[in-house]
């Protein structure tokens, strides 16, 4: 994450006070201001930049945090935010939608100003920009955040209500923001598929000024399984069979995700040969998967006299033959 230096941006040194750093910030916005340079998509990104290093700067608490958390102000871009931040996803890069960056947001969570109401006249700015009372806030929606949730494939496939456990940002003393444990229940939909998300309303970020909260995403993570492999919403298992079995059928004792069936192996399947049963995948509805056996023939490795004696006879009275080109 890009590191700002806010005292850079205005041009004040770190140890600028309240009245100089007003003054620095009030040259730069008469220069910058989008109605004094329309379609300059750079005068525009310079302003919201000078706009947030202002918001920081001007406010004892926010520039109390800000040179708390940017101590490491010295690395550039390799600034790290605060611990327990990684739990928290912003979305892409740049401005967020309420003109602040990324870089805002890990620090104050969405706290800052709302930004400033337009409006230029000749002799400097109307009454409710600048120079006439300064920001005016209004309410905004909390940022939505993602994390990550982790379920076993029985769990995915029968759904349900699950007690999870979060770390959610709050405002601690001084404003200052700290990590604390949340618990919620969730109803996972029964076939839920690797990578699709349950969203939890108003549980995300907090807003500011009055605003809403934004909402969580629980972006599910299927753990491996010691018998089937998962494709889309399809459930595949190996069967083994001994080549007896594969030459002259049998009836085989098949796990699946909702118990186990009988299933009827017809005579002369070869390996890698698949089987369906249908509605044992993930899903629901007209789009639910099935759960394939794909056929896996097993030779003995160790074989008994009369084993090897047995084996030996069928190769020499067996007319089959498995390499004709």
């Amino acid at each position: 994450m890009e590191y700002k230096d806010y005292y850079k941006l205005l041009g004040v040194s770190r140890s600028a006070s309240k009245d100089e750093i007003a003054k620095a910030f009030k040259k730069l916005a008469r220069k910058y201001h989008p109605d004094l340079n329309p379609n300059d998509s750079v005068a525009e990104t310079k302003f919201k930049e000078i706009n947030e290093a202002y918001e920081v700067l001007k406010d004892e608490k926010k520039r109390k945090m800000y040179d708390q958390f940017g101590s490491n102000w010295e690395h550039g871009q390799n600034f790290q935010p605060p611990p327990g931040y990684d739990n928290v996803n912003f979305g892409g890069g740049g401005f967020s939608q309420g003109g602040f960056s990324d870089f805002f947001e890990t620090i104050f969570g969405g706290a800052g100003g709302a930004g400033f109401r337009s409006g230029f006249s000749q002799g400097g700015y109307q009454q409710g920009g600048f120079g006439g009372g300064g920001y005016q806030q209004r309410p905004r929606r909390g940022a939505d955040s993602e994390a990550s949730y982790e379920l076993s494939l029985e769990e995915a496939y029968r759904g349900g209500t699950k007690s999870i456990t979060l770390q959610e940002q709050v405002s601690g003393p001084e404003g200052i923001p700290r990590m604390t444990t949340k618990t919620l229940e969730v109803n996972v939909p029964a076939g839920i598929k690797d990578g699709q998300k349950i969203r939890l309303s108003g549980q995300g970020n907090p807003g500011m000024a009055g605003g809403s909260k934004g909402d969580l995403y629980l972006k599910i993570k299927l753990m491996p399984h010691p018998m089937f492999k998962v494709k889309d919403t399809d459930v595949v298992l190996d069967l083994p069979l001994a080549p007896w079995e594969a030459t002259l059928g049998t009836t085989a004792r098949i796990p699946t995700l909702d118990g186990a069936v009988e299933m009827k192996i017809p005579p002369g399947i070869g390996s890698g040969k698949r089987l369906r049963i249908k509605g044992k995948g993930l899903g629901s509805g007209a789009k639910k998967g099935d759960q394939y056996v794909r056929i896996m023939i097993q030779a003995p490795d160790i074989l008994s006299n009369e084993e090897r004696e047995l084996w030996e006879k069928l190769q020499e009275v067996s007319t089959f033959k498995p390499r004709e080109f």
